[in-house]
């Protein structure tokens, strides 16, 4: 972690071993993994999906483009949203609300927002229980700062300009090789 970066500007939980039920593709050994996010203000959330995608991967696909047959076969599932009044985007939590429960799979939870969480109610939370109640075992969370023009901020032209920024990606990329490393590890 950079001197730069403290963790009220980034922060990640912890990844638990991996149950003995994950699947790896048949076709090869690279885990099948979807990233499904909301970027809807100035792409932040998608730069970190697009970092995070890279390493695992992924296809980063918006929540009305995803295919629900591959998302089925999918080892891995992201979820991803910029913060609007402490929340995830409308559009992922209901497309979240509409997944089906039961199969058992393993997804991440990834934020951006312009100010950070508080330690009682981390911007994560909400989804990571409903995910969980749709089935999901949550293996890990991560957010980072992302550059906010909501109002007030809108007033002195934003906060956080320029976030993500380099640091922020290789954060992103780094939690997504630990992700890599310890579900694929117990495959």
């Amino acid at each position: 972690m950079s001197g730069k970066n403290s963790r009220a500007d980034w922060a990640h939980g912890p990844i638990r071993p991996a149950p003995h039920g994950i699947r790896r593709s048949e076709r090869n050994s690279i885990m099948k993994t979807v990233i499904v996010c909301t970027s809807v203000s100035h792409g932040n959330t998608k730069r970190v999906a697009d970092a995070m995608g890279q390493v695992l991967q992924a296809r980063v696909v918006a929540p009305e483009q995803v295919d629900m047959a591959e998302l089925a076969t999918c080892d891995l599932v992201g979820f991803g949203s910029g913060i609007f009044m402490q929340n995830v985007h409308p559009q992922l939590r209901q497309f979240v609300q509409a997944l089906p429960t039961g199969a058992r799979r393993n997804a991440f939870v990834f934020t951006t927002s312009g100010l950070p969480a508080l330690r009682v109610r981390p911007f994560t939370r909400p989804l990571v229980r409903l995910l969980q109640q749709r089935g999901f075992e949550v293996r890990d969370t991560f957010s980072c700062r992302g550059f906010d023009t909501s109002f007030p901020f809108r007033l002195v032209g934003g906060i956080k300009s320029g976030r993500p920024n380099g640091a922020d990606l290789v954060a992103a990329r780094t939690f997504a090789e630990g992700l890599r490393d310890r579900i694929g590890a117990a495959s």
